[in-house]
Formats: C-alpha cells, structure tokens, sequence
C-alpha cells in the first residue's frame, strides 16, 4: 500500500509520525530504500510558500541507506527521521533546496509463533490464545504440516492445534513470545 499525496514534514515530530507505504518484504538484508518525490514541493519562509527545488529526487528518486537485516515471520516498521532544519539550504533569490538529511532505523514490532502438524489427514487449525481470547490463527499448510503466525505482541500464549477427521486435539500453554523473535514450538504430532 502507497499513500502518496502532500505532506508538511514540520507536523511529525515530538513522536508524532504517518505511514508512507506498507509492504510485504522477503526476509534478508534490506541495503536501501528510495522515495521518489512529486513536483509539489515547497518551504515556507517568513510567511511566504516559495519553491523547493529537489535535484533528482523526482526521476530516480532519493537514495537512502538502510541496512537491516528482515526476519522471516516478523513485521517491522522503518522508520524515516527527517531533519528538517539540516535539509534546507538557502541558494539567495528566495531559491531553496533539498539536501536531505536523514536517519533510517528499523524496529521490530512483533513476534510469532511457528511449527509443524502432523498428519495432514488430521485437517487441523492452529490458535492463539492469550487467556481465552483468540489472537490469531492459522491453517498448517497440507503439503508439509508448516504454520506460521505473526503479528503477535510481547506476551505469554498458549496454541490449541485443533484436530478433525477423529484425531484428538492438544494444547501447549505459558509460549513466551518475544518481539523480533520466531518462537517455534517444533513438530506436533496428533493422534486418532
């Protein structure tokens, strides 16, 4: 998801922020990001709404270095520090340009939870719960037994596997998730 549209920089600061894009990435290294800006630029001086000149960042765009390592089943967010102050420089003539400066970092914002069940004939489903709330679930792929669920806050869970077809059901309880962590309960086998 891409949210394009005109945004004043100076209204996200103190810990105040907006979401610029959402995507799914693969896990790995993540080297750089580039955001590629519109023509409706402008700084505010004295009053005045005057130009911004953004010397290539509109053709292909401004280049930043992120650096940061995904972990598959794990959301993050990255995050864009804009100075603003340190990125406008001043050319005379009421002329100004963008000389960006910013800091990137990442943050891991979730834990999950995987495994494997078996056989596939016992058609299960996967739950999280958090007491008896259910927080997610997730249906084992038939092919190999494999589930995943992310998305999970810092917490203590339990995961009730949920057999059909006559196979009985189980449930492990006090799974410690932590943020940016996979925690992997292992193989669960089900019995008739």
């Amino acid at each position: 998801m891409m949210r394009s549209g005109v945004y004043n920089l100076l209204n996200f600061r103190n810990g105040r922020d907006t979401i610029l894009a959402s995507e799914r990435l693969a896990k790995g290294r993540i080297s750089q990001i580039r955001l590629i800006l519109g023509t409706n630029n402008s700084v505010v001086v004295n009053g005045v709404n005057l130009p911004l000149e953004t010397p290539s960042a509109q053709e292909s765009g401004l280049k930043l270095n992120v650096d940061a390592q995904l972990t598959a089943g794990i959301e993050y967010k990255i995050w864009l520090d804009f100075d603003a102050a340190r990125s406008i420089v001043a050319r005379g003539n009421d002329e100004h340009i963008l000389k960006p400066v910013i800091r990137l970092y990442t943050e891991a914002v979730s834990g999950s939870i995987k495994g494997i069940v078996l056989p596939s004939e016992a058609d299960a489903w996967v739950y999280a719960l958090n007491g008896n709330d259910t927080i997610a679930s997730a249906k084992p792929d038939p092919s190999d037994g494999n589930f995943l669920i992310p998305g999970l806050t810092q917490g203590t869970y339990s995961v009730a596997v949920d057999g059909s077809n006559g196979y009985n059901d189980t449930t492990y309880t006090n799974l410690n998730v932590t943020t940016g962590v996979v925690t992997d309960i292992g193989t669960v086998q089900l019995h008739q």
